[in-house]
């Protein structure tokens, strides 16, 4: 599935979490860790040292290879290149982070990988209601047919084939004041063909990619649908798609992704659509 996988560090718990999860992902595939700790320049090179160190140690076991690096500069940048230049197949980040002096590596920088990473993103919440079971067993995947989603579900079918899991699509039809007047009957109607029709045809594709899936059609404001079905299902893995580019060149996170990334009851792997 994955190769390599980088996992950007500042020491924070949600960073640890991520450095945990990453570990225990990489001792049952036998995969390579890279740990990223970004500094800026008027750091003392000790601290760099110290949570490098640590980090190992949330890192667990000790059969998987584990590479540590430093890089100096913004973080965002930093990791982005690191990920490029050592050509890793993930990465691995925590929703929050530590807030320094001039600086933030994970929250915010999170955000923007998701963004910008040509690569997935798994990113993992340190709450501890957190479901990080491994390996998977049940992954949802919400979608809406759009060419993000659809990438999203490709990557999903390949998981859930790997653990041998079931994915459980799910497309909302949103009902929320803003997004429709539920008096509208017509526009109802169509919204409600439209999504049963994408869980059907995402139900097929993940079946013909090898893949056990289930498929279902919920009605609500969007991102509060989707936990709730990540609760539901006992779902150990969320997989979004990301939106591509928009106006002056500039590429915008789904909203409703952007929301479940932060309130999220398992794991997230986003995945960007294809240029």
């Amino acid at each position: 599935m994955f190769d390599r996988i980088l996992v950007p560090t500042d020491g924070s718990g949600p960073a640890n979490a991520a450095l945990e999860y990453a570990g225990e992902i990489a001792a049952r595939e036998q995969i390579t860790v890279h740990v990223l700790y970004v500094t800026d320049p008027d750091e003392d090179s000790a601290v760099a040292s110290e949570q490098l160190a640590e980090s190992r140690e949330w890192a667990g076991d000790d059969t998987a290879p584990i590479i540590d690096d430093v890089e100096t500069g913004d973080p965002q940048s930093a990791i982005l290149d690191y990920a490029t230049d050592n050509d890793v197949d993930a990465i691995v980040m925590g929703t929050r982070g530590r807030q320094g002096v001039g600086r933030l590596l994970l929250g915010s920088t999170t955000e923007s990988v998701v963004r910008e990473a040509p690569v997935p993103v798994l990113v993992v919440r340190g709450a501890a209601e957190v479901r990080r079971r491994y390996p998977l067993e049940t992954i949802l995947v919400p979608t809406d047919g759009s060419p993000h989603a659809e990438a999203a579900l490709e990557q999903a079918a390949v998981v859930g084939r790997h653990h041998d899991a079931t994915v459980h699509l799910l497309s909302v039809v949103d009902v929320s004041p803003a997004a429709l007047d539920e008096r509208d009957d017509l526009r109802l109607e169509r919204l409600e063909t439209h999504a049963e029709d994408v869980v059907d045809e995402g139900v097929a594709t993940v079946e013909e990619m090898g893949a056990d899936a289930t498929g279902a059609v919920k009605h609500g404001s969007t991102h509060r649908v989707i936990r709730s079905a990540a609760d539901d299902v006992g779902a150990d893995l969320l997989v979004m798609g990301t939106h591509g580019r928009s106006g002056l060149d500039r590429l915008l996170l789904g909203s409703v992704t952007e929301r479940v990334l932060r309130r999220a009851p398992a794991p997230v792997l986003t995945v960007r659509q294809r240029d």
